[in-house]
């Protein structure tokens, strides 16, 4: 993507900002956020940053592309709010893909969730069934539907949701260390074993996720908008690692030798989710994008500042 204005709502945030980043190489790049959870300083000088909020009216989208990524993004967020996560996920996408359109812009492209598709040791396509076992999965299924809604009601419109796979970049190699808590447990874990402390894991270890390295999820939603998809598309790697695995691989990298502490989970059985993987076909077949930062790779780019 080349010489074109476009608008990151929640682009100071771990994703966002990556990919305003990325962007602002080549593009004019606004970003909106409120601060909630990002911060100005993931993002380089070459990026218009405005704090505000989605929910605001007279946003800045007077813009070529949305790329919409402003959300309350994980189900604890969501809990502990419920009425402004809702706001925020659900009438915030609205407000921002009304204004937009408004200026006359056609293409946008926005995060939902991976985590509705539950358990799944098998990878998970699109078409498979989803549930809303969380607030926060409901609201960015609500953002789906009314995603389908502009796709049908505006000729000119399109709209690409992407289904994220667990991303991860890690907390001193990137942009996770503001979120703490709410960061990968890969960021968290390596902060933790660097430092000579035990990782907690919820369970036995046995979980998995399909890690995807946020260079891989910038490339994924850039191709995204240049090739004006519209639907639902799954980023992922296809694969799977245990939480034990991970650990094993830092201590490894890291060269240190510090076992995890295994606590009891907290989160509800019902609705943790305890295996994902990706089936990333269809971005694939659309966009010829493939995942380029390897298991592997990704964990050495996570270790490497702990080691300089």
């Amino acid at each position: 993507m080349h010489g074109q204005r476009v608008l990151v709502t929640g682009g100071a945030g771990f994703i966002g900002s990556n990919l305003a980043n990325a962007l602002a190489r080549d593009n004019e790049v606004v970003v909106v956020d409120d601060l909630f959870l990002g911060t100005r300083e993931n993002l380089v000088d070459a990026v218009d940053f405005r704090e505000r909020s989605v929910l605001e009216d007279d946003l800045p989208t007077d813009a070529d592309v949305l790329f919409h990524l402003a959300a309350l993004s994980s189900m604890q967020m969501h809990e502990d709010d419920p009425q402004r996560g809702a706001r925020v996920n659900v009438e915030g996408f609205v407000n921002a893909v009304e204004q937009f359109v408004a200026d006359g812009g056609e293409t946008v492209v926005y995060a939902t969730t991976s985590s509705i598709y539950g358990d799944r040791t098998e990878p998970s396509p699109e078409s498979m069934a989803v549930e809303a076992r969380t607030g926060y999965e409901a609201s960015k299924l609500a953002r789906e539907r009314y995603a389908e809604y502009y796709d049908h009601y505006y000729d000119d419109l399109t709209l690409a949701g992407l289904r994220y796979f667990s991303v991860y970049q890690g907390m001193a190699e990137g942009a996770e260390g503001h979120k703490g808590e709410y960061a990968n447990i890969i960021a968290q874990f390596a902060e933790k074993i660097a430092a000579g402390e035990s990782p907690k894991i919820y369970g036995d270890g046995t979980q998995t996720r399909d890690f995807t390295h946020v260079q891989d999820i910038v490339d994924a939603t850039i191709r995204a908008a240049e090739h004006d998809l519209s639907g639902i598309y799954n980023v992922g790697t296809g694969e799977q690692y245990a939480f034990d695995t991970v650990v094993e691989m830092l201590n490894d990298e890291l060269g240190t030798d510090v076992a995890p502490e295994y606590v009891e989970n907290p989160i509800p059985e019902d609705v943790y989710v305890h295996d994902t993987m990706a089936d990333a076909t269809r971005i694939r077949e659309a966009t010829g994008w493939e995942p380029s930062v390897s298991f592997e790779e990704g964990i050495r780019r996570v270790c490497a500042p702990y080691s300089e």
